[in-house]
């Protein structure tokens, strides 16, 4: 009966360092706000929605999320605005075709957000293929009982 309960401890024990990772990963701090999770959820929804106003080219949800400082650097170094995110949205030279995220995780800091993520896209921009994986960092900031995206980066992986 004691191998039995000890082998019972190890496996428990040995599975615990996982399970603590996902805590860490979602949330830094300790113990766990029941409101912190509502506002994770509140931002995997946001996340969730620039996804598919991305892959719908819909230039009504930048002009809405986006700060009017908003500053987002694209894989290649450039620089971009609230005005050009929702320029491209509006011509159509920005497409994307398939957008699926994973690995995401939100890290809160009062009314600040950020997250990362890795992102497998398929898409063409003015007519160059820029297909593949990325890792992205995106901050949002809750201004006035809104989150706005404030910032994003973006790096092109292996």
């Amino acid at each position: 009966m004691l191998n039995r309960r000890a082998a019972l401890l190890w496996v428990v024990l040995a599975a615990l360092p996982a399970f603590s990772a996902q805590h860490v990963a979602t949330r830094p701090r300790s113990p766990v706000d029941p409101s912190d999770q509502t506002t994770i959820r509140e931002i995997v929804d946001m996340e969730r929605q620039a996804r598919e106003a991305s892959l719908h080219r819909d230039p009504d949800f930048s002009q809405r999320t986006l700060a009017e400082d908003y500053v987002a650097i694209t894989p290649l170094g450039q620089v971009t605005t609230k005005q050009d995110t929702v320029s491209a949205r509006k011509s159509g030279q920005l497409r994307y075709d398939a957008i699926n995220v994973s690995d995401m995780v939100v890290r809160l800091y009062g009314d600040t957000a950020v997250v990362t993520a890795r992102a497998d896209v398929k898409g063409h921009q003015l007519g160059e293929d820029f297909s593949g994986p990325y890792r992205y960092t995106r901050i949002w900031v809750r201004r006035a009982g809104h989150w706005q995206a404030v910032s994003y980066q973006a790096t092109v992986t292996q």
